[in-house]
């Protein structure tokens, strides 16, 4: 977690990023958050790491838990379907399994 040192919320009060609620001030907080989040210069980092690792609370690489628990389940049918051989829309042959080549391949 290299990228840690360089995030945008390093010094800021760590309640900010786990509000206790979903209404009210938590949804401010949640916000405010968000916007650290936005100036930070490794959100992406920090996302993959909270999606990677299942992180279910809080704001990571401003991202709330909801629109992470649609990432995963997203991401999830996404892989599915490449297991199973689907293609994309457009695309004339199946995807690789491995993620290799998506952009070479156009």
């Amino acid at each position: 977690m290299e990228w840690l040192r360089a995030a945008a919320c390093v010094g800021e009060d760590p309640d900010l990023f786990f509000p206790v609620s979903t209404i009210g001030p938590a949804l401010r907080e949640a916000a405010a958050a968000k916007r650290v989040c936005a100036r930070c210069p490794v959100s992406s980092e920090c996302l993959s790491y909270a999606l990677g690792t299942a992180q279910t609370s809080g704001v990571w690489g401003g991202t709330g838990e909801e629109e992470r628990v649609e990432l995963l389940r997203t991401a999830g049918y996404d892989a599915t379907r490449r297991r199973r051989g689907r293609t994309e829309p457009g695309r004339a042959r199946p995807l690789p399994a491995s993620g290799a080549g998506w952009a070479a391949d156009g």
